[in-house]
């Protein structure tokens, strides 16, 4: 399976990149699962992720629950919490 994944903030200065194309293995499935195995391919995404709880995950455009399934051509973003003022 096929899906974009968008990097925002801190993820994305950690990544050195906005965005990457992935073609993921069948046993990543969920929202959840594609954060850790993005966590397992290493730096920098180990080191980004390693603070998996306060990232926050969307999948096309709709803030999801780890459980989110993802299908074929996903875009998946992943985006640490924001504060303003």
């Amino acid at each position: 399976m096929r899906v974009t994944v968008l990097y925002f903030a801190r993820l994305r200065e950690a990544m050195g990149r906005s965005r990457e194309v992935l073609e993921v293995p069948d046993a990543v499935a969920t929202l959840g699962q594609l954060r850790r195995w993005l966590a397992e391919r290493g730096d920098p995404w180990a080191r980004a992720f390693a603070e998996v709880s306060p990232i926050r995950g969307a999948l096309d455009q709709r803030v999801q629950p780890d459980d989110a399934q993802l299908h074929d051509g996903a875009e998946v973003a992943f985006f640490p919490p924001v504060t303003g003022g």
